[in-house]
């Protein structure tokens, strides 16, 4: 076996023009929000356009009381919660959380969270589709969700295409800076996700939506519509984004490396691994030489130098043993989380969202309706929501 990093990963996707799929409703777009109120007017304008109900799960920079408003200044149904008040026991305890948890290579960030409790909410409320839109997303035609959501009858989870700022790791963009061919791949920036999909979570750690996209050993029926613009950003600002990236990038990159060579997760083993680790390590070695020979400007250049040193000094402090102890934790907290979403369905599901919010004892909400009431109070059982 030869174990290599592909450059694209397109070809494991089913690619459809928008003139050609069928069209459907979604039941809510899902925001995982951590900016300030205007950056969800992107997000607010595509709900009211297509007259779906918003659920907006903030934290950081990002209110429930600004969100909430700047909703219902457009007329648009949302539901605001703050994360930070949220029982972090709402979602299953996980082993591959607990595996890095004292280790360097923890990932301190709320959006898996965020986008695992919007799973939740959604086999509560009995929704059937979902988009998870974030709050640095601008959708040059929001008829493209309609084309998204009507695959879901046929493809458990649909992305849209990247334009823009390319959504690729600090790695992945030095390669695509230096003129070396780099494609994107769908992600949860945009993602459609239809009820099958459920079952799937997020993991805690970079490129956690490539995670999702499998169903515990083989990747799901996945395609690809439409256009989603990225904001720019600069990825070498600081050389912790790529130290924070690089256990993720090459798990990801390594298994859906497998995918493309018609392999599966069984052929992930240590020996695979060590394979992997040359391959990928080469590659960033020799950006590393291509940038420093380049005509990039002197200061962009030496900043992308520090991050791919960061990347590789991390890289090399990856072993074969903590990957496979990895993949074989997410395959036991897919199980887990399976039995979590079907026990809630069993129990609860599709009784509507006000009731979701009622049986996971969200604490601190903002909900706009047509008579609008908003509520911040910060407690740890079920509050009643405005009805519409």
């Amino acid at each position: 076996m030869t174990a290599r990093q592909y450059r694209s990963h397109r070809g494991l996707l089913a690619a459809f023009d928008t003139f050609d799929a069928p069209r459907a409703a979604f039941d809510a777009i899902i925001v995982p929000t951590g900016r300030p109120a205007p950056y969800l007017r992107q997000a607010i304008a595509a709900a009211r356009e297509h007259d779906v109900f918003l659920l907006l799960l903030c934290s950081r920079r990002s209110t429930i009381s600004s969100a909430v408003l700047e909703a219902k200044g457009a007329g648009v149904r949302a539901l605001a919660i703050d994360i930070d008040q949220v029982d972090p026991g709402l979602v299953p305890p996980f082993a591959t959380d607990q595996l890095l948890r004292e280790t360097r290579f923890r990932r301190p960030t709320d959006t898996s969270f965020k986008r695992n409790l919007g799973l939740l909410i959604a086999a509560l409320a009995g929704w059937q589709r979902i988009l998870f839109l974030d709050d640095d997303i601008d959708l040059p035609d929001t008829a493209d969700l309609g084309v998204a959501a009507g695959l879901l009858g046929e493809f458990p989870v649909v992305g849209l295409a990247n334009a823009g700022m390319p959504d690729n790791s600090v790695v992945c963009h030095a390669i695509r800076d230096v003129g070396q061919a780099q494609d994107t791949f769908i992600g949860g920036g945009a993602l459609a996700v239809g009820e099958a999909a459920f079952g799937s979570f997020f993991p805690n750690i970079y490129n956690e939506d490539w995670f999702f996209l499998l169903d515990g050993r083989d990747l799901r029926p996945s395609a690809v519509t439409g256009l989603a613009v990225q904001k720019r950003y600069d990825p070498y600002r600081d050389a912790r984004r790529a130290r924070g990236e690089e256990l993720g990038d090459t798990l990801a990159e390594g298994v859906f490396g497998l995918f493309d060579s018609h392999l599966g997760l069984m052929h992930a083993d240590e020996r695979y691994w060590r394979e992997f680790f040359a391959d990928r390590r080469r590659i960033i070695r020799e950006t590393i030489a291509l940038v420093q020979r380049s005509k990039i400007e002197a200061g962009l250049r030496a900043r992308m130098v520090d991050s791919l040193r960061a990347a590789i000094g991390r890289s090399e402090l990856i072993t074969p043993e903590l990957c496979t102890r990895y993949l074989r934790a997410w395959q036991a907290d897919c199980v887990r989380w399976r039995r979590r979403i079907t026990e809630l369905r069993r129990d609860h599901g599709g009784s509507g969202v006000e009731q979701a919010v009622g049986v996971l004892g969200l604490p601190s909400f903002a909900h706009a309706g047509v008579d609008v009431r908003v509520s911040t109070g910060r407690r740890r059982s079920a509050a009643p929501v405005a009805r519409v």
